[in-house]
């Protein structure tokens, strides 16, 4: 079933606010962990909340049965003898970049339960479905959080999530926030508010772009000033709460107060300062303007940006749209799972979003040394149901890695005759993970400890070296 919450949960704020209220929204991201050299050295981390069919898009199967047979066509790529769906012609442009795995698998049929599973590469034990599923501090870190820990020291946040969090219904998911490791490897989460007025973003409409500017009525030297007061009060402060809390708090302040002054971060949020060309090109609605300001945070220095894929109604719900089960009448083209796919919120958005980001990247010379990845937290059943639409399957499903470090124009990994189940070479979101951190010059094997002092290694996977380049 799709996800849905109240536009009073969408409250998620704007770091335009106060500049005495960014550490709360920024608390301890500085990185502390030695830096490793890498092949590349950011990542933007497409999630696709809801799973993206596999048999639609990256793995068709024109030789299965009716039923189970995509409507849609496979067309040519860059890449003699690689085929994608017809409604990805943008991206088929860009084959010979991507690595294609098509044997990820896991057993979860929850939506919560798997996006744990996608973003951090361990299996949620024991599971936890919603409302169950909200994140704590026991859990393991998400990728970003990853980045974090076994990052170099930085001017900047490691990490940042776009536009809003993984959440509906007031539960913030499991899974997308450092958990055991603490509030300062969480990632920067930015959000529109939202009112009564006017509900936006929609997948239609032209966006305002993601602030972070001094409030208006704030002049550099009244910043300036308040920063002299809020060392004065932070340091009154910390004279009388001795706990490791708060002295961990002035790195936090610290960080809040660079991050306000960072141009780079601030011109890279502002997309005005783009050319209405790469602004078409990418799209005019808010799918296209994420992946655009992730590539600019790629550029001011950021390590890794998670872009979640959502869209919001008029009506203040959010969908997970690529949940494409039909049977949705309140939702625009939602009747039919099909009708969803093809509608601007799926695959039209995606196809130009993701084809301008690859073009944008390899023009600038990006690419190079930044991967791209793009996962959901599973796939599609192999039946098409009596809503012209597919239901959840973890069985054998895909994802991509593009990028520095990763070997373009390849496939790995085969599933069945229908896309069922794999065939040769299974992979799990954690070998997944370990692959996409290895390809960043980052150990996954490296031991971290939970609450309990319990030894892990931060990723549960190995990675795939047959892709790595």
């Amino acid at each position: 079933m799709l996800l849905h919450r109240r536009d009073a949960m969408l409250q998620l704020g704007s770091v335009a606010g106060s500049a005495l209220t960014l550490p709360a929204l920024l608390q301890g991201t500085r990185t502390a962990a030695a830096a490793n050299k890498s092949s590349a050295k950011s990542c933007i981390f497409l999630f696709m909340w809801g799973g993206q069919p596999q048999q639609d898009m990256w793995d068709l199967k024109p030789d299965a049965p009716e039923g189970v047979r995509s409507p849609f066509q496979p067309i040519s790529t860059t890449v003699p003898g690689l085929f994608l769906g017809d409604q990805m012609p943008g991206i088929a442009r860009h084959a010979d970049k991507l690595s294609i795995i098509r044997t990820l698998n896991h057993t979860a049929t929850d939506h919560g339960v798997s996006v744990y599973h996608a973003l951090t590469g361990r299996a949620m034990l024991p599971p936890r479905t919603f409302p169950g599923n909200d994140r704590r501090r026991t859990d393991f870190p998400s990728i970003g959080s990853m980045f974090s820990y076994l990052g170099g020291e930085s001017p900047l946040p490691t990490s940042f999530s776009i536009p809003r969090p993984v959440a509906h219904d007031g539960v913030m998911y499991s899974g997308t926030h450092a958990g055991f490791l603490g509030s300062k490897h969480d990632p920067v989460e930015l959000g529109k508010v939202y009112n009564h007025v006017e509900v936006g973003p929609r997948a239609d409409a032209d966006l305002a772009t993601i602030p972070l500017n001094r409030p208006d009525a704030v002049s550099a030297t009244r910043f300036q000033a308040r920063r002299s007061l809020l060392d004065i009060l932070e340091s009154q402060d910390r004279a009388m709460q001795k706990s490791p809390r708060t002295n961990a708090y002035g790195g936090v302040r610290e960080d809040a107060y660079r991050l306000l002054q960072s141009t780079s971060v601030r011109e890279a949020l502002n997309l005005e300062l783009e050319s209405p060309a790469l602004r078409d090109l990418y799209g005019r609605n808010e799918y296209g303007e994420s992946f655009l300001t992730a590539r600019r945070l790629v550029e001011a220095g950021v390590r890794l940006i998670t872009v979640n894929w959502m869209f919001i109604t008029p009506a203040a719900k959010v969908y997970n749209v690529w949940d494409a089960h039909g049977g949705l009448t309140d939702l625009e083209h939602g009747a039919t799972g099909y009708g969803m796919l093809k509608a601007n919120y799926c695959l039209p958005a995606f196809d130009q979003a993701f084809s301008a980001l690859m073009t944008d990247l390899s023009q600038s010379g990006l690419l190079e040394d930044t991967v791209v990845a793009c996962i959901g937290e599973f796939g599609r059943t192999p039946q098409i149901n009596g809503a012209n639409g597919r239901d959840h399957w973890p069985f054998c499903y895909s994802g991509v890695l593009a990028g520095g470090g990763i070997v373009g124009g390849s496939t790995y990994g085969t599933s069945d005759k229908i896309a069922a189940y794999v065939k040769e070479n299974p992979v799990s979101p954690g070998d997944y993970l370990a692959t996409l951190c290895q390809a960043c010059g980052l150990d996954p094997h490296s031991e971290v400890h939970d609450l309990q002092g319990r030894p892990f290694a931060i990723c549960d996977g190995q990675p795939i070296d047959s892709i790595l380049s």
